[in-house]
């Protein structure tokens, strides 16, 4: 039974951290003021109308609406396993926030019917991990059953839910990625039935929506999964409390066959990265629009804008575009997202048709109202990357001779130009270093465009280029050097905190089990160092560290809440938030989330999810953003800042290419250094630089060969080196043993190190174990290991983060 409301907004004072404390004596339901409003007003935002003829949306006047399918009451809040499983105070499912809303009449009959049927029926509670139903089955009904409520009713919603997670991908199958003959009969029995039919879609990932073009529906409503105001958050865009203003974040193909991925998705040791930095639009719009369902960046609204007096100014680099928006309906208020794509010159390296590169939301207009816009970016921000160095550059951004198109519109396909930013000649923006190319022996063909005859783009493959760079020369040139030991002479951390001694001063301290113990977790999920549930805790794990002022910081899943013992909100999932395109709104959430975070004991959470929608089968896709890495990018950042708002910490992940969950701790991404820069590692890049996150957590998988817990290309050289990263890396939980192939004295948690991937979590082994496997200390030990000042690199990274902690301010 939901429990409406329970907990939220009981507490007045302005200081809700220490409200929250008080609360929390009490009753462990408690959340912050206004966590629940602003995680509904993004849920509803989120929201993507695919469809709305006849304007049968939104819903108006007395006459009751027929509710079908199942999913109405057995609602998919959010997707499975780390990502979602949070404990909610209270839930809201579709039929009892349209029972609850006092401006909509529902068929109570039907209801009541569906609900008896759920609890005869009823979903299994708690099913083994991975194993979570991806759907239920449906409610049989006649079609003079379905007929008898057309008498009483004249609109129906048909409601269809899906759910995917950790460990859970979709499946190309009926009740997965297809619906089900059940599903099938129900909209024909319901659309021959009735006058007006509106689909609504809960759903955390993309699945096949070819069928919402084959049965006559009037309206279709995505309602991507919402969290714990989801039922809420749907009924407000379905009466228009909330205007429709959602806009996809991925494109939606007419079927699975024609995704640029399919056929390199789900192999259990590696999939081959084919169609290169053609992923999502920039694949359909340079080779397949014929393909596409529902375009990237599309959602309607109830009323109708004009983007117009459209300028474009740039002085050969930077870009500003500026535009008028205005209202042009004449009953409903709205909001309108103009999207900005830059058309690039072919060249030589070719090029996607279109790239997003900057995007504008207005305030809520009403009808005849007018919003000016205005968007920037670096032209520099378009560059490719020459990874075989066709252009004379290689390993460098360039931006090829020619003209840079500049197309405004409110979706990829609709944006038409504007203005043109002329290149008279190549221009080299950054100068690199190769990383993460593939090895010879794991070469494959990419996808890459070629110019056709009247200016038309045409497929062609060529073999990625391989790797040329020896690691062992890099990281032996990168060697940190070794700070002398003074032992122990009574500096604390909070000596450091308050200016009164450097973080050296007390790097030199250390003793060797206290430089292990920073490099590690507390071995365990639920360390006894943190709130109950946690998902462990890092920092102070032993007792003379936490003497010397270090404590224990506690980590918890994220991103659709904290995972802990007690209860907490559950948020709308990462789709649904980027779906919004207002990250002023998805940090003014997250900031509320640090204050719940602050209160129940979080210091660390694990989230924004961050890997790009290569493929819909991902079963992790509902934490992510988007297929494109500027949204991507510009969601993390939003994310980031609104939980550091507090002091508090947030961990980007899975850092990096970690695109499906099928064999994800043994599965090899393997992919071009080109499609890596561009794509994959693209929205990290973004974050790293608008928001310093304090820390990052790798993935599972392998990138081209080397597991991401020890691929020193990408950490060290990419992350710390190019982009400057200061914070703490963290593994996702648990590692895969392997010994170091250019220094075979390191293995293991020496080879991590040397990688400068600072804390293994939870720290053992094995996952009944509660110790480490000694491999960093024995390594430390022998002449050819791991180094005392790598050691002594790692501890600055952890305590760094210790030192943002809010706890160090109160000790200075």
């Amino acid at each position: 039974m939901n429990e409406r409301g329970a907990g939220i907004g009981q507490v007045d004072s302005t200081d809700q951290l220490a409200q929250g404390r008080v609360q929390l004596q009490s009753t462990d339901t408690w959340i912050p003021d206004g966590l629940a409003e602003v995680s509904r007003r993004a849920a509803a935002e989120g929201i993507v109308l695919l469809k709305n003829d006849h304007e049968v949306l939104p819903l108006g006047g007395s006459a009751p609406i027929a509710v079908f399918g199942r999913v109405q009451q057995d609602y998919f809040t959010v997707g499975y396993g780390s990502g979602g499983d949070v404990r909610q105070p209270y839930l809201w499912n579709l039929v009892d926030a349209l029972r609850a809303d006092p401006g909509v009449r529902i068929d109570t009959a039907l209801a009541d019917r569906y609900a008896a049927w759920c609890e005869e029926n009823a979903v299994e509670a708690e099913p083994e991990w991975g194993t979570w139903p991806r759907s239920h089955p449906e409610m049989p009904l006649t079609d003079a059953e379905v007929a008898e409520v057309a008498g009483r009713a004249s609109v129906a919603l048909v409601v269809v839910g899906r759910a995917a997670g950790e460990a859970r991908e979709q499946a190309l199958e009926p009740g997965s990625f297809y619906l089900t003959d059940d599903e099938r009969t129900l909209l024909s029995q319901v659309t021959g039935a009735f006058e007006r039919t509106v689909a609504v879609i809960d759903t955390g990932n993309v699945i096949d929506l070819g069928w919402t073009h084959e049965y006559d529906l009037d309206a279709v409503v995505l309602a991507w999964q919402g969290g714990m105001e989801s039922g809420r958050a749907v009924v407000d865009v379905l009466t228009g409390a909330v205007p429709a203003g959602g806009k996809l974040t991925a494109t939606i193909a007419d079927t699975y066959d024609h995704y640029p991925s399919a056929g390199h998705f789900g192999d259990e040791e590696f999939n081959e990265y084919v169609e290169d930095v053609f992923v999502g639009y920039r694949y359909f719009e340079t080779f397949a629009p014929q393909h596409v369902l529902y375009p990237f960046g599309f959602g309607l609204g109830y009323t109708t804008f004009d983007v117009r007096d459209v300028a474009v100014t740039h002085d050969g680099r930077a870009v500003v575009v500026r535009a008028e928006v205005t209202n042009t309906g004449d009953r409903h208020a709205g909001t309108e997202v103009v999207q900005v794509y830059v058309r690039a010159p072919h060249g030589l390296l070719g090029r996607a048709t279109r790239h997003l590169v900057a995007f504008a939301k207005t305030a809520e207009l009403a009808p005849g109202a007018s919003e000016q816009v205005e968007m920037s970016f670096d032209l520099a921000d378009v560059a490719a990357y020459d990874d075989a160095g066709v252009t004379g550059h290689r390993s460098a951004y360039v931006l090829e001779a020619g003209d840079y198109e500049v197309l405004v519109g409110t979706d990829v396909r609709s944006a038409a130009g504007a203005g043109v930013v002329a290149v008279h000649e190549l221009q080299v923006v950054r100068r690199l270093t190769e990383v993460a190319a593939p090895h010879p022996e794991r070469l494959f063909e990419r996808l890459v465009a070629r110019p056709g005859d009247a200016g038309t783009t045409e497929r062609g493959y060529e073999k990625v280029p391989a790797a040329t760079v020896e690691r062992r020369d890099r990281v032996q040139a990168a060697m940190p050097a070794a700070v002398a030991r003074t032992g122990d002479v009574g500096t604390t951390l909070a000596d450091v905190a308050a200016g009164r001694a450097e973080l050296d001063d007390f790097v030199a301290q250390l003793d060797d089990d206290e430089l292990e113990a920073l490099s590690r977790g507390d071995f365990t999920m639920d360390s006894p160092l943190g709130a109950p549930g946690n998902a462990g805790a890092l920092g102070g794990t032993i007792e003379s560290l936490r003497a010397k002022g270090v404590p224990a910081l506690t980590t918890t899943d994220g991103p659709a809440g904290i995972r802990l013992a007690t209860h907490t909100a559950l948020l709308p999932s990462g789709t649904a938030l980027a779906a919004t395109w207002n990250p002023a709104l998805v940090e003014e959430l997250n900031e509320l989330l640090a204050v719940e975070m602050a209160a129940k004991g979080s210091d660390v959470l694990l989230a924004p999810g961050m890997n790009i929608q290569r493929d819909p089968l991902c079963g992790r896709n509902f934490e992510y953003f988007s297929e494109d890495p500027l949204v991507t990018g510009v969601m993390g950042a939003a994310t980031v800042r609104g939980i550091q708002s507090g002091g508090l910490a947030a961990c980007p992940k899975h850092f990096a290419a970690n695109n499906q969950e099928a064999n994800r701790e043994y599965n090899d991404s393997r992919v071009s250094e080109r499609a890596l820069r561009e794509i994959y590692l693209r929205g990290f890049e973004i974050c790293v630089a608008e928001a310093a996150p304090r820390t990052i957590m790798t993935s599972y998988n392998k990138v081209n060969g080397v597991w991401m817990h020890y691929h020193h290309d990408l950490v060290t050289t990419v992350l710390r080196g190019e982009w400057g990263f200061s914070g703490a890396v963290i593994t996702d939980w648990w590692m895969r043993e392997a010994v170091d192939p250019d220094f075979p004295a390191l293995s293991n948690d020496a080879y991590r190190v040397r990688a400068q991937v600072d804390v293994h979590m939870p720290g053992a082994w094995n996952r009944d174990d509660r110790h480490g496997d000694g491999s960093l200390l024995a390594s430390l030990r022998s002449p050819d290991g791991v180094t005392l000042g790598e050691l002594q690199r790692t501890a600055r990274n952890v305590l760094r983060l210790v030192l943002s902690n809010p706890r160090l301010d109160a000790a200075r």
